[in-house]
């Protein structure tokens, strides 16, 4: 029964990890558009997205089909949502780039620095979590201070943006980066949301 348990808890813990890997993944293809804008690199996002969709769809499958788990499922439901919406956020960004004819500020890159540091970190936590959570719980706190990093770097770009407002055409041009900052930040919020499951879980679970 004990190899049994150890099993499931592996395949769980895994395909976790294989989520957090192609989104890391994913981020550092957003970062190197923001350094280099390039419509491939747009179309690989899109299509590490979708890579990530089909690792979450096989995880909840399993999830479903699996009678014990090692952690509440509703945690593992709601920790692999977090991650993927962190990779969607980054793929729409892109989106809003393109649709607003947006040219990708240092400050965007900054913060996608910080996404892909952030990122890094949730995958060393799920890495730890199973052999040692305390680990775990010290990655996923660094997770957050970099969250905090990217929420400062992003007061500061909005300040920067709107000093260039003094005609019609500085403001359309705030508003239309103004989205595209602002699907960074939920990028962001949803990779501290992460964190704190991950958190949540190593207590629940010692």
């Amino acid at each position: 029964m004990l190899k049994i348990f150890k099993k499931r808890r592996n395949i769980f813990v895994q395909r976790i990890h294989e989520q957090t890997t192609i989104t890391l993944e994913g981020m550092e293809i957003l970062l190197a558009y923001m350094n280099a804008p390039d419509n491939a690199l747009a179309e690989k996002l899109t299509a590490k997205e979708k890579e990530a969709d089909e690792a979450r769809r096989i995880l909840i499958d399993e999830l479903n089909r699996t009678f014990i788990t090692p952690f509440d499922r509703e945690d593992i439901f709601a920790l692999s949502r977090a991650i993927d919406d962190v990779l969607d956020y980054a793929d729409t960004t892109l989106t809003e780039i393109a649709i607003f004819k947006v040219k990708p500020s240092a400050y965007m890159a900054q913060i996608c620095t910080l996404l892909r540091d952030a990122t890094f970190e949730l995958l060393k936590a799920v890495e730890c979590l199973q052999e040692h959570p305390n680990v775990a719980v010290e990655h996923a706190n660094r997770a957050k201070k970099l969250e905090n990093k990217i929420e400062a770097v992003y007061r500061e770009a909005l300040a920067e943006m709107f000093k260039d407002t003094d005609d019609i055409k500085g403001v359309i041009k705030a508003m239309k980066m103004r989205e595209v900052y602002r699907h960074l930040s939920n990028a962001a919020d949803r990779g501290d949301e992460a964190a704190n499951l991950i958190s949540d879980i190593v207590v629940k679970t010692t």
